[in-house]
């Protein structure tokens, strides 16, 4: 359940609450099965992250440009 809910949030939603995770492990005000856990949702919530962001890298593209400098078309990014 808890794992459905994360691959719900956008990229923003996911990065503001791994914010607070990171703050409250390093305040280091909670018990320690319990820091375990919020580790653990705070991993699925990186790995989210890194996920969505790839996801947004593969979409990019950039635009090809003739001789004249006119668009001629896009081809992915970074593509050698």
């Amino acid at each position: 359940m808890a794992e459905e809910k994360i691959k719900s949030m956008n990229f923003e939603q996911a990065l503001a609450e791994l914010e607070k995770i990171v703050s409250s492990l390093e305040q280091g005000n909670v018990a320690l099965e319990q820091s375990i856990e919020t580790y653990e949702r705070g991993e699925a919530l990186k790995k989210h992250c890194q996920e969505l962001l790839k996801a947004a890298e593969d979409r990019v593209e950039k635009i090809r440009l003739n001789a004249d400098g006119s668009p001629t078309g896009t081809e992915p990014l970074d593509q050698e």
